[in-house]
């Protein structure tokens, strides 16, 4: 496995995301032992960015990185989140926005106790509370960073107002938001900013919550319990015209002697040395192929038709969560 940087923190080429093996896909903690087998794998493979978050199950995510890790922390660089669950008394709950210190001191113990580990590599603000300025969540981890419980501070879906208020406030080493073959928002504004500034970019779902291994015919794939029910991206007459966009993609799989999956993640290796995917899976198997993209070397000409493929079909978020992310 190749390495790169996130600002000077040193990472595999490819991480691994581990949200899916607890919560809002199909399947997702119906076999925690598979997924144990599946971080234990990518590590032996040579990825060293594990990422999760408190918010994922919720807490589940962290306890079962925490098992898979045990006994390998010092292999990996281990990220996860804080933000999106209140720990206040009064009020508190999943998906209430709050990086107040207090709620981000909380937090950070939790998460370090399910982890079991004395340190987050990468922290990131899991998304911008607009109720807290970002220089004291900036503020609040840079006292983390002193006192050792955290090494580096990260940011995700902010946009470059926040990023640059941040980072003027305490170096921050990486971003993350949705960046793939069909979810292309970042390029505008995030992605040059984040050059200008020497940050890291971290994209999750790079493969379109799985639309692009070309594995999707039918949006009855999915459980009751799927999210993706919901998204716009997969329903209807979008989910016929993104197969099309699926097919392309496995059509210039098959002349690269590769798969969609490696080929969606090859894309976006090559657009910048600092970008460091995440996708995400719960099997051995499918980290083994997405590893390998990092062995895949795409032609000019093969890069450019994928430069040129239209956008994905419909929002593949809700107008809710859309309103949590920055642009």
């Amino acid at each position: 496995m190749n390495h790169t940087t996130l600002g000077n923190l040193k990472v595999s080429r490819i991480g691994l995301g581990t949200m899916g093996m607890s919560s809002y896909y199909t399947g997702a903690g119906s076999d925690d032992a598979e997924s144990v087998r599946t971080i234990r794998r990518a590590v032996d493979l040579g990825v060293t960015l594990i990422d999760t978050a408190e918010v994922y199950g919720p807490y589940v995510n962290e306890e079962l990185v925490g098992r898979a890790l045990a006994g390998r922390r010092d292999e990996v660089v281990l990220a996860t989140k804080f933000g999106q669950v209140s720990h206040a008394d009064a009020g508190g709950g999943v998906y209430v926005l709050d990086s107040s210190p207090a709620n981000l001191r909380a937090a950070v113990e939790g998460s370090l106790k399910r982890l079991g580990t004395d340190h987050i590599d990468l922290y990131y603000q899991h998304r911008v509370d607009p109720g807290t300025p970002i220089e004291d969540v900036a503020g609040t981890v840079a006292e983390l960073v002193r006192e050792g419980k955290v090494l580096h501070f990260g940011l995700s879906e902010a946009g470059p107002d926040t990023i640059r208020r941040a980072h003027a406030v305490h170096p921050v080493t990486a971003v993350q938001s949705s960046y793939s073959l069909w979810n292309r928002e970042v390029e505008e504004r995030v992605l040059p900013a984040l050059r200008e500034l020497g940050i890291g970019f971290v994209p999750y779902s790079p493969l379109g919550h799985g639309f692009l291994t070309g594995t999707l015919r039918s949006p009855e794939q999915f459980d009751e319990g799927d999210w993706r029910r919901t998204s716009p991206r997969f329903q209807g007459e979008n989910f016929r015209r993104n197969l099309a966009l699926a097919d392309e993609v496995r059509a210039l799989a098959d002349e690269a002697g590769a798969t969609p999956a490696q080929v969606a993640l090859a894309w976006l290796l090559a657009k910048d040395e600092h970008i460091v995917p995440i996708p995400g899976t719960k099997r051995v198997a499918r980290v083994e192929e997405n590893t390998a993209a990092d062995t895949v070397q795409l032609t000019a000409d093969q890069l450019a038709k994928l430069d040129s493929l239209p956008p994905a079909a419909g929002s593949d978020e809700s107008d809710k969560a859309r309103q949590l992310i920055e642009r």
